[in-house]
């Protein structure tokens, strides 16, 4: 295989493998990967995985590569509320939720964070595609719901100011029946105090 026919057999892909290449070529050499490192053709995200120096890198493209090395997961926490424009422009890599164990890692992509939910809790997403790359992204509701269920710290009204909502975008995107049904599906009565805080907090916020 030469870098053009990588490029068009990978042409959609927002990552690829070692093992992707292989299954189009049973006996390609890994010492090619590094050649073509080497000439720039290719960047290493983590071991294993890849990306084509010449394909666009945008928030999306971004998204889509969370997706891909680290499976399940979707997009959540501050990348997703950024992403809505809920809270101000989070510049500090892609926050996602996964069932496999926290991880993270830094590329000279971006840093990669992962945190964990358990399985019933990995819900609440949507499969958006853009330019032929799917991603998974937690709808607002849901991925609000994760920050505060993984930030336990956060309880109180100084905590709920800090994290600089805009109020009236919640109120446009996240109807009340929408959070309240996927805030069901949490449990823990200490979780639930907290959850009700914060929705007091709304409230007086008008």
């Amino acid at each position: 295989m030469n870098i053009q026919k990588l490029k068009e057999a990978f042409k959609d892909f927002p990552a690829f493998s070692i093992r992707d290449i292989r299954r189009l070529e049973p006996g390609f050499q890994r010492r090619r990967l590094t050649e073509w490192q080497a000439k720039a053709y290719i960047r290493k995200i983590i071991k294993g995985y890849y990306v084509l120096t010449d394909r666009p890198l945008d928030e999306n493209a971004l998204f889509a590569i969370a997706n891909r090395i680290y499976r399940p997961s979707y997009v959540s926490l501050e990348s997703a509320l950024a992403h809505y424009h809920l809270i101000p422009e989070f510049a500090f890599g892609v926050t996602s939720v996964s069932t496999r164990r926290s991880y993270r890692f830094s590329s000279g992509l971006a840093e990669f964070r992962f945190q964990s939910v358990k399985s019933g809790l990995f819900f609440g997403y949507d499969i958006i595609s853009d330019r032929g790359r799917d991603f998974k992204i937690a709808r607002p509701e849901k991925a609000l719901l994760d920050f505060l269920y993984l930030n336990p710290g956060i309880s109180a009204r100084p905590d709920f100011e800090s994290l600089r909502l805009d109020l009236r975008r919640y109120r446009e995107i996240i109807p009340l029946r929408c959070f309240r049904a996927a805030a069901a599906r949490f449990s823990g009565q200490a979780f639930g105090r907290r959850l009700e805080r914060f929705l007091a907090f709304i409230r007086e916020e008008g």
